[in-house]
């Protein structure tokens, strides 16, 4: 199960860490230390500027990537990490739903080689 990052020093957090560029999506990762783990597990952010566009495409770009976060994410990541996926501008939207899956993927990867 993911839980939802609501705090703005979470969101700075990740920023500082590792960041994996796509082109649909920005993805930002952090592993948490063992003692800031008040609640083990993978949690995830979202995230959509004023770039991407009005409310209805900002809301449509955070529930496409909530919905790939839920296929990719949900199976194959190890404890105590915290995500922010970060909609760009025109891309995240636009972007077949297998394709934006496959930048996720993608960006993972990256991520986990960095670590």
């Amino acid at each position: 199960m993911l839980e939802t990052l609501k705090n703005r020093r979470d969101f700075l957090a990740a920023a500082r860490a590792g960041k994996a560029v796509t082109t649909g999506m920005i993805v930002q990762r952090r592993d948490r230390r063992t003692d800031e783990t008040d609640a083990p597990g993978i949690r995830v952010g979202y995230t959509a500027s004023k770039k991407v566009g009005n409310a209805v495409l900002r809301n449509r770009a955070k529930r496409r990537m909530r919905a790939v976060a839920r296929d990719v994410l949900g199976c194959n990541e190890e404890q105590c990490t915290d995500f922010v996926l970060i909609a760009r501008s025109g891309k995240t939207v636009e972007r077949p739903f297998e394709a934006l899956r496959g930048d996720l993927e993608y960006a993972l990867r990256k991520l986990a080689k960095g670590r």
